[in-house]
């Protein structure tokens, strides 16, 4: 069953404040410093908030929590909590930011504010033949201006496949790819994959915020016997298509 979290409750709002605290303390306790983008640091920032009253504990949004009980989840090593031990001393010293991307060097900050303000880029592409859209789902992975080419083709029936967003409801309810066909959340993965269980020939696309949950997902649904799952490498942050948000 998806849970649905009300970001507007008095419960979340309590919690979120406490959330922007926390992340607060990490950026004095480690010298680093708030991506500029306000949205991403939002974002992580209810996403750890959602796992706190998930969970009860503030695992990385970024990635799907294994395990049933919370000893199983903190024992897990694949479970990361923030500020997580990978950042800390592999993504943030080697790339200058978390792979969630909220905290960062001065370095990097300076870099991505020049790249938000370097020249306008411009894509074009043509449309894609059916045979081009089968290469791209015989890959494992497919960038943003693959997919919007996909959904594309996928509109004019040159192809068919399912669009499936692994994030959280009120991830899910605040913007979402238009086109999406499924919400399959990865805490309640295994009761979601159920509404396209039987649909294990039909290609999938997954995505979520970055492209870890999903590519978790991928993984599990293959050992599930789905024959074709792709990840939309880098998630929706990356994503220059149709948006939409609000419930339908």
């Amino acid at each position: 069953m998806i849970r649905k979290i009300d970001i507007n409750s008095e419960e979340f709002q309590l919690e979120f404040e406490i959330t922007k605290k926390f992340t607060d303390e990490v950026v004095k306790k480690f010298n680093l410093f708030y991506n500029p983008d306000e949205d991403i640091n939002e974002s992580i920032q209810r996403g750890l908030t959602r796992n706190q009253l998930v969970y009860g504990e503030k695992f990385c949004p970024c990635f799907m929590v294994m395990g049933k009980t919370l000893e199983e989840q903190k024992q897990n090593p694949e479970n990361r909590l923030c500020p997580c031990t990978p950042a800390l001393k592999n993504e943030i010293p080697n790339s200058g930011n978390c792979h969630c991307g909220i905290f960062c060097t001065f370095e990097k900050v300076n870099q991505l504010l020049e790249e938000n303000h370097s020249s306008t880029f411009v894509s074009t592409r043509s449309k894609l033949t059916k045979e081009d859209c089968e290469k791209l789902l015989s890959k494992y992975e497919v960038s943003g201006i693959e997919l919007e080419g996909l959904l594309e083709a996928r509109k004019e029936g040159i192809i068919k496949f399912n669009l499936v967003d692994t994030r959280e409801w009120m991830e899910w309810v605040a913007k979402r790819i238009v086109g999406t066909d499924y919400l399959i959340p990865t805490t309640s993965f295994f009761e979601s994959i159920e509404q396209i269980i039987n649909q294990k020939e039909v290609s999938t696309i997954l995505y979520c915020r970055a492209g870890n949950r999903s590519a978790q997902c991928q993984r599990i649904m293959m050992d599930l016997g789905f024959k074709k799952v792709v990840n939309y490498d880098y998630g929706i942050t990356t994503y220059k298509g149709e948006i939409e948000k609000g419930e339908i």
